[in-house]
């Protein structure tokens, strides 16, 4: 599988291209649920179709994931990135 270090980023995002406001969101906390266990994550920002998560280990790109999220409860998703100890997930449903 993809992990982070394998898709350098060289060049900075010039344009937003994202559909959506991200909310930042650096004092909440959620837990995330990979290959079988759950880690407590901080939450750096999201939005109602993903997050993004501050988190020490490497997940592959593409991995599956489940975020709960206070308020929000259980939520599916794919890692989209990884890179810094940051971790973007996509959901796989839209948050309601």
């Amino acid at each position: 599988m993809l992990h982070g270090s394998m898709i350098p980023r060289s060049v900075k995002r010039m344009f937003d291209e994202r559909a959506e406001v991200r909310e930042p969101a650096e004092s909440q906390t959620a837990v995330l649920e990979i290959r079988g266990r759950k880690h407590m994550v901080r939450l750096a920002n999201h939005s109602p179709s993903g997050a993004m998560l501050i988190f020490s280990l490497m997940p592959n790109i593409g991995e599956t994931v489940v975020l709960h999220l206070l308020g929000r409860g259980r939520v599916e998703g794919h890692v989209c990135w990884v890179r810094d100890g940051r971790v973007g997930v996509n959901f796989v449903a839209s948050e309601e």
